[in-house]
């Protein structure tokens, strides 16, 4: 996979797949599913610039698992992998 550096305070969330069945078995497809909300991070940005110029410190890291809302970010798509670009603020919860 090629490497994509976020900027600023975003983060990219590779989101987690769940084939959705439902209670007698059946098998949604894509188009009626829900889109992801958790996901694990892949690459974080190096934080965003407060009034002084001085960086914050990212609350995420690489490989922490994340739930962030339901329509934030941006879909992206590298190499044949779905990827999500949102910020930092986006993210409601790390799973530990």
């Amino acid at each position: 996979m090629a490497k994509l550096e976020p900027m600023s305070d975003r983060i990219v969330v590779k989101a987690t797949e769940r084939e959705e069945v439902t209670k007698g078995g059946i098998v949604l497809p894509d188009t009626v599913k829900e889109k992801p909300q958790e996901g694990k991070v892949i690459a974080v940005g190096p934080g965003k610039l407060n009034d002084d110029g001085k960086r914050l410190a990212m609350d995420v890291k690489v490989g922490d698992v994340v739930i962030y809302a339901k329509y934030a970010g941006m879909d992206y798509k590298l190499d044949d992998e779905e990827l999500i670009i949102l910020r930092e603020s986006d993210v409601l919860a790390k799973k530990g």
